[in-house]
C-alpha cells in the first residue's frame, strides 16, 4: 500500500514547475511505484497559454477547480472547461489549455511518467521506461 499527501511531496523532486512558470505538477504516483500509471495534481496559471502533445502517453484529466478552455489542435474544436469537466487524450491529440482562472486538475498518465521527463519543443514527453 502507498499513502502519500501532496504536502509531503511539495518542494521535492516530485514537485515540478514548468520553465515558464505557467504550470506546476505534483507527481503523487510515478513509474517507479510500479502500478502501471502515474497520478498528478497539476495547477495552471490563469491567463496562460499552454500547448501540449503527449505522443507517447494517454492522459486523463479531471478539472476540480477553475475555468478555461481546451482546444484540440488537430481539428480546432474548442471545449469550455469547469469543475467536474474531464478530458481524455486517447488519440494523442495536440492540445492547448487556456485557463480563465487558475485551474487545478487531477491527471493520470499511461504509460506512467518517471518524473524525469521534460517537454520537448513540441510539448511532447519522451517515453522513459522504468526497469522491471
Amino acid at each position: 500500500m502507498i499513502v502519500r499527501t501532496t504536502a509531503e511531496i511539495t518542494d521535492t523532486e516530485r514537485d515540478i514547475t514548468s520553465e515558464d512558470g505557467n504550470w506546476r505538477s505534483k507527481r503523487i504516483i510515478l513509474g517507479g511505484d510500479k502500478v502501471g500509471f502515474s497520478f498528478h495534481e497539476t495547477t495552471i496559471k490563469a491567463g496562460s497559454v499552454n500547448e501540449f502533445h503527449y505522443a507517447n502517453h494517454v492522459e486523463a484529466v479531471w478539472l476540480v477547480e477553475g475555468t478555461g478552455k481546451l482546444t484540440d489542435l488537430d481539428n480546432d474544436k474548442v471545449y469550455e472547461l469547469g469543475p467536474g469537466s474531464m478530458y481524455l487524450l486517447n488519440g494523442h491529440e495536440r492540445h492547448r489549455v487556456e485557463p480563465e482562472t487558475e485551474m487545478r486538475m487531477l491527471c493520470v498518465f499511461n504509460p506512467p511518467v518517471t518524473g524525469r521527463e521534460v517537454h520537448d519543443e513540441n510539448g511532447v514527453y519522451p517515453l522513459i521506461e522504468v526497469p522491471a
